[in-house]
């Protein structure tokens, strides 16, 4: 009976973008309040780190930097690698070879909001400088100036270990960024799983709070990695890992649970013929005693029972009734037992719930995980700690469903790849991956460099290729390929010249301003991100009187990048009435070809949007 509380709606529509700038405040009366913190919020719109002091309780030198550092823009490109890659014309897999940060800020506008499950395993703090360094990371100058480590005579006042802050507030800030982009790439009823030890997971959980909101928090699971003790460890011989589980939307994220055993079922019979199929038995009485619920039932045989001293039936009367009419109660076959409820296989609910106790039996443990690399590699791990395969599989089981995409932006070994294929190949689904993985060059000296691989991403794509080998064998149809795109500067000059500056030699560059050696299909996918169309979607190259043309979807994009291209070229591309169509500049060999173009179009194709770069 009330118009809308449009603060209150504006601020719940805040909190879907910016969770963890809402805070709650005790008023006098002791009643909650939620409100936001304009300082928090500006910290998240500033690319530079709003001014002040940091006040939340979990923070961290760099951490103002972090947050600019996911929301500042770069120029940067997807380049496709169709040499590396498997099945390119039908596959719908991406692997990204390029650091996170960036890539995932160039899948944005494509994949928001579509990615249904994320697993990632990022790099644990060894204390030692990361790979990804990013331009927050501080040195150890920069951490003692922050942090006042250093007396006004520059003396150190205590000793910088290995183990201090600086490691801990590099690796803070590189997973911060991070996660403030991949919860964009979330679907609503979305689900991440991070994987993580002892040394951040309490930080890690913090920072979770912070992106996605502690009431998204699902849980924080225990693997059993181990499952023999190291007698060599001083104290304790470490036999876990941690998984911390948050939804984008905790009421819309839905479990599937854990298929139901063999086992389980076993426990189901039909000893009276029931219609509605196998049954089992559950207690009726329940503690403690409600007096209303206690009274007396007569069983078939005549025989008169109570509920246990303390305890009461499950069942009012009324209700019991309606049971016991309706063949839901048990008495035992000669109709003189206790009675009991019967639970129908039929009505029970599909899938287990989980536990937040993954033991090594049911999703394997490290030892195996080494063991299933070795198996592809020929005897050889190149991994000192992967994640096995069933691990990953169990987190896709759970939250995807058969047509969901999953990711992975720390993909190692590509062993969520392995994952996608194997469940799809088990139950038909159709799941897609997106694997991003920085293409860090390997020592010299290491075992995978031996071998003939030269980066992280040679070992994971090739694994890729071996594992959806073995799919394929037993699934012709399934997709096994991969699209390989590997990160690179902007497909466009960034060069720029006053008047004053131009000379004869630099004419030339103003006839176009695309950098020498991109080709065609380099600018289409380029255009694709910029448009925020999907890298997977179906894409084909062919010939249109004589000169090429990119296509993709169902004429989502139409592309021409060909030099001085003829009118009839032009035209045949009007007439597929594409939603978008792309030329570069010197495709048109004037001016009134370049007015004959939006002249075509609007005569055949009046909704394209027409693009010329």
């Amino acid at each position: 009976m009330r118009s809308k509380d449009l603060a209150q709606e504006k601020l719940e529509r805040l909190e879907e973008l910016f969770p963890g700038c809402i805070t709650e405040e005790m008023d006098a009366e002791g009643k909650l309040h939620r409100k936001l913190s304009l300082h928090c919020l500006e910290q998240f719109l500033s690319l530079e780190g709003a001014e002040g002091e940091e006040a939340y309780a979990f923070t961290w030198p760099g951490k103002k930097a972090a947050i600019a550092e996911a929301n500042r823009s770069i120029r940067k490109t997807l380049r496709p690698v169709r040499e590396r890659s498997m099945d390119w014309e039908k596959t719908e897999n991406l692997y990204i070879e390029g650091d996170n940060l960036e890539v995932l800020k160039l899948l944005r506008e494509s994949y928001l909001g579509k990615v249904k499950v994320i697993y990632i395993d990022p790099p644990y703090n060894t204390g030692t400088d990361l790979i990804y360094r990013d331009d927050f990371e501080s040195s150890a100058e920069e951490y003692e100036q922050c942090t006042g480590i250093r007396g006004e005579n520059q003396e150190k006042l205590f000793k910088n270990a290995d183990s201090s802050g600086r490691f801990h507030s590099n690796w803070c800030s590189m997973i911060f960024s991070r996660l403030l982009l991949a919860r964009d790439l979330l679907t609503e009823d979305g689900v991440i799983f991070i994987s993580i030890d002892d040394h951040e997971q309490e930080n890690l959980k913090k920072i979770c709070n912070e992106v996605f909101g502690e009431h998204n928090f699902l849980a924080q699971i225990v693997w059993e990695r181990a499952f023999a003790p190291v007698n060599l460890k001083k104290h304790f011989s470490e036999s876990h890992d941690f998984i911390l589980c948050y939804a984008r939307h905790r009421p819309s994220a839905v479990c599937q649970g854990l298929p139901r055993s063999g086992e389980s079922d076993a426990r189901y019979s039909n000893p009276d013929q029931d219609k509605r199929g196998s049954w089992t038995s559950g207690d009726l009485s329940v503690g403690p005693a409600v007096p209303s619920r206690i009274y007396e039932i007569v069983t078939p045989s005549g025989r008169k029972v109570l509920p246990p001293n303390g305890y009461c039936w499950r069942l009012d009367r009324e209700t019991f009734e309606q049971y016991k009419a309706d063949n839901r109660i048990w008495f035992g076959a000669d109709g003189d037992n206790v009675p009991r409820i019967k639970r129908f296989l039929s009505e029970v609910k599909q899938g287990i719930t989980p536990t937040t106790i993954w033991k090594y039996t049911d999703v394997g443990s490290s030892q195996d995980a080494t063991k299933e690399l070795k198996k592809i590699f020929d005897g050889k791990a190149f991994f000192d700690y992967p994640k096995p395969v069933r691990l990953v599989r169990r987190c896709i089981r759970l939250y995807g469903d058969e047509n969901c995409i999953v990711m992975d932006f720390f993909s190692g070994s590509g062993t969520t790849a392995q994952a996608v294929l194997e469940q799809n190949a088990e139950d038909g689904g159709h799941r897609k991956f997106i694997m991003v993985q920085c293409d860090e060059r390997l020592k010299e000296t290491s075992e995978a460099y031996q071998a003939g691989f030269q980066t992280i991403c040679d070992i994971g794509e090739e694994r890729v290729r071996r594992a959806g080998a073995a799919v394929k064998a037993k699934h012709p149809a399934a997709d096994t390929g991969f699209r390989v795109f590997r990160l690179d500067d902007s497909n466009m000059e960034d060069v720029y010249y006053v008047p004053g500056d131009y000379t004869q030699e630099l004419l030339p560059m103003l006839e176009s301003n695309i950098k020498s050696g991109r080709t065609g299909e380099d600018l289409f996918f380029g255009c694709l991100l910029e448009w925020g169309i999907p890298l997977s979607l179906p894409c084909k190259e062919e010939l249109v009187h004589g000169h090429v043309v990119n296509s993709c979807g169902a004429n989502e994009l139409i592309a021409c990048f060909e030099e001085k291209v003829p009118a009839e070229v032009v035209e045949e591309i009007a007439k597929r009435r594409p939603r978008r169509a792309v030329f570069r500049d010197s495709s048109f060999w004037d001016s009134a070809s370049r007015l004959n173009l939006e002249e075509l179009f609007r005569h055949l194709s009046p909704d394209t949007r027409i693009k010329v770069i």
